[in-house]
């Protein structure tokens, strides 16, 4: 049901609602001089802070060598495609040391994959 919280363009969404929001309190408070426009952008900030941070980490929680590692086990398939959409979907699930503590026979990971590999070979609107 909530399947678009995952999505790559909710989080620019987010981003482009916040960037006008504080734009716009940026605007007000050079108008006015009112002090509620700095708590307001403060607030503002503070709030994509929080709801953007869980997004980024999983980003940012790869070093490019762990990603070679990780795609070097996708080089003995020929859907290179495939392969690099299902890395993509593991960097953004998970950070590296997420990654090398997980059981990979679990069902959650094995659904996991499943659900990833749907997703990826779907042709949906884009």
């Amino acid at each position: 049901m909530f399947d678009f919280l995952d999505s790559d363009w909710f989080n620019i969404t987010l981003e482009v609602v916040f960037i006008l929001l504080i734009s716009y309190d940026v605007k007000q408070y050079f108008q006015t001089r009112k002090r509620e426009y700095i708590i307001n952008i403060v607030l503002t900030i503070g709030f994509a802070i929080w709801a953007l941070y869980p997004y980024y980490n999983s980003y940012v929680g790869w070093d490019e060598e762990q990603k070679k590692v990780l795609l070097s086990h996708c080089n003995d398939t020929n859907d290179t495609k495939l392969c690099q959409c299902l890395d993509d979907v593991t960097f953004k699930n998970y950070t590296h040391d997420e990654y090398v503590a997980l059981d990979k026979n679990s069902s959650e990971y094995k659904e996991f994959v499943a659900d990833a590999k749907e997703e990826c070979l779907d042709d949906g609107w884009f």
